[in-house]
């Protein structure tokens, strides 16, 4: 599923191709891929078209594009699910879910008319269109994703704040870290990595955290999210992919995550997966000692 970095490198891609732009006349090919806009699909394409995109957005790996009209088209991408700008003339994808043409923008060189296509092969991925409620930054939210706490890399997330939640959760280090309530955008992938440079183990009790082992983990996350950013985020096979249709490469500059039995990059020791919440987890057994009170 797609993090934060490949949300990000998609938002910037919507910024630079999408803002500014109206849409024309949008086209729902299959009902699922709208199935949280409640009034249905008819209702989802009728507040879209002819709305304009005023901004491309994100909290966590939520992306949202507000309109004119004060309401904001919401994407999740799921587990494949693709925002992609195309040509209109382009062939349509196998698995095309919507279809929303961009009109030209003022100052746009002349060319092929574009669209902003939801390409979504598993349909774990949705959009809908949300009212926007107040933020506390002036900015608008919308209401579906109210709950989902900020993520690192947003300059209003508080660093106190987190490391006063976490030493309340009787939880694992990493199941809090995926908790979306408590912190978004970090998932299974970034989790490991952001654990492995911090030397913690993925279920070290998070209560018993000390503050100063709070700022090296945060120092960790944010450092993992941005390397991954300027990459072009993570790419395991070609479902994750741009607004270009291009893939990242972070992959290549993993440390902990997939490389079972492979040898710990600052230690040697052979990377060991453990079953984590009906997934993987991988660490350094020597860098990233399991404590004597671990929790799942």
């Amino acid at each position: 599923m797609p993090e934060l970095p490949e949300v990000e490198v998609v938002r910037r891609g919507l910024e630079k191709w999408v803002v500014g732009a109206s849409l024309g006349e949008v086209a729902v090919l299959h009902p699922r891929a709208v199935r949280r806009h409640a009034p249905g699909a008819a209702d989802f394409a009728a507040r879209l078209t002819g709305r304009a995109v005023t901004a491309a957005r994100r909290r966590g790996k939520y992306l949202w594009l507000p309109l004119d009209s004060g309401e904001a088209l919401l994407a999740h991408l799921g587990m494949s699910g693709q925002l992609l700008v195309q040509p209109r003339t382009a062939a349509d994808e196998r698995h095309l879910r919507v279809r929303m043409p961009l009109e030209a923008r003022p100052g746009d060189a002349p060319g092929t008319p574009r669209e902003l296509r939801f390409v979504d092969q598993r349909t774990f991925g949705h959009l809908l269109v949300d009212r926007l409620v107040d933020d506390g930054a002036g900015e608008g939210l919308p209401s579906a994703v109210a709950h989902i706490a900020r993520d690192p890399l947003d300059p209003a997330f508080d660093d106190d704040a987190f490391a006063a939640a976490l030493r309340r959760r009787r939880t694992g280090l990493k199941r809090a870290l995926l908790d979306q309530t408590l912190v978004s955008g970090i998932g299974n992938i970034y989790a490991d990595e952001a654990l492995w440079m911090a030397r913690l183990h993925w279920a070290s009790p998070a209560e018993t955290l000390p503050r100063p082992r709070v700022d090296e983990l945060l120092a960790a996350v944010r450092e993992v999210m941005t390397a991954a950013l300027a990459q072009g985020g993570t790419s395991f096979d070609s479902l994750y992919v741009n607004v270009n249709g291009e893939s990242g490469y972070f992959e290549r500059s993993l440390n902990a995550y997939g490389r079972r039995d492979r040898p710990c990059a600052r230690c040697g020791t052979p990377i060991l997966r453990e079953t984590f919440m009906n997934r993987s987890s991988y660490s350094c057994p020597r860098c990233q000692p399991k404590p004597r009170r671990a929790r799942a």
